[in-house]
């Protein structure tokens, strides 16, 4: 069990397609590495892609979870997460999407008091969806991560988000330019930087993208356990951003 109240991190994007699941699964690649128990919650409510990346199945989900908390038939997390390895557990996104419009955003709270009681790091991976529950979980997140791409219509969007949190005095959030994306458009840091009105902190380079990233998708394999990959540009930026969060501990 955790000494700590664990370190709430929610990676999210302003639009799909930014490599946000991409990016969960490489912090906790790293997280396992410096053996900080951690739960990956699977909050892409319709289109949760963890559980499938990393080739678990199972039963249970978080509607399940949250049917039982609020119906007095609840008895201990482990039987709602999977594991994946001795420091990573999985609490994967519905299984059914008609089961998402049930899941409340209260439960949200009670579900994640519990979960810092238990673990290091909660790693939540959630959509650009504005609602309910995507507000309450970024109002209890210690650190924000947006994961942007470098596309128009994502840049514009993220200045809206920018926007949106400095009118609400907000400073816990960073911002990844995921260069590792490919695309056709190409536009500079700094006209990135003016755009939104904000720096970027994080930029995944290019160099990041792996011609094999199927394979590792393929056999549910995290990137970042990859040695090689660690020790790659991006694997040392992914390692910055982890030990620069969990140094605010």
């Amino acid at each position: 069990m955790a000494l700590n109240k664990a370190k709430i991190i929610t990676v999210t994007s302003v639009k799909g397609g930014s490599g946000k699941t991409t990016t969960v699964l490489n912090l906790a690649g790293i997280l396992s590495e410096m053996q900080q128990k951690t739960i990956i919650v699977d909050l892409d409510l319709y289109s949760g892609s963890i559980a499938a990346s990393l080739n678990i199945n199972g039963e249970t989900d978080i509607y399940t979870l949250c049917e039982d908390m609020m119906n007095n038939r609840f008895e201990q997390l482990s039987d709602y997460t999977q594991k994946y390895n001795e420091y990573i557990d999985v609490l994967s996104a519905p299984i059914d999407p008609r089961s998402v419009s049930k899941i409340k955003a209260k439960f949200m709270e009670i579900l994640i008091s519990r979960l810092t009681l238990i673990y290091d790091v909660i790693l939540i991976d959630t959509n650009h969806i504005i609602d309910q529950i995507n507000l309450v979980t970024l109002d209890l997140s210690d650190e924000i991560l947006y994961v942007i791409t470098n596309d128009l219509m994502d840049i514009k969007s993220m200045k809206t988000m920018v926007s949106i949190f400095k009118d609400m005095d907000r400073h816990n959030y960073k911002i990844i330019l995921n260069e590792a994306r490919l695309n056709n458009t190409s536009y500079s840091l700094y006209e990135i930087t003016t755009i939104i009105g904000a720096n970027i902190d994080y930029v995944l380079p290019k160099s990041f993208y792996n011609k094999n990233i199927e394979k590792f998708v393929y056999n549910g394999k995290i990137m970042t356990l990859d040695k090689n990959i660690a020790r790659s540009k991006g694997g040392q930026i992914i390692s910055e951003i982890v030990h620069k969060i969990l140094k605010e501990k």
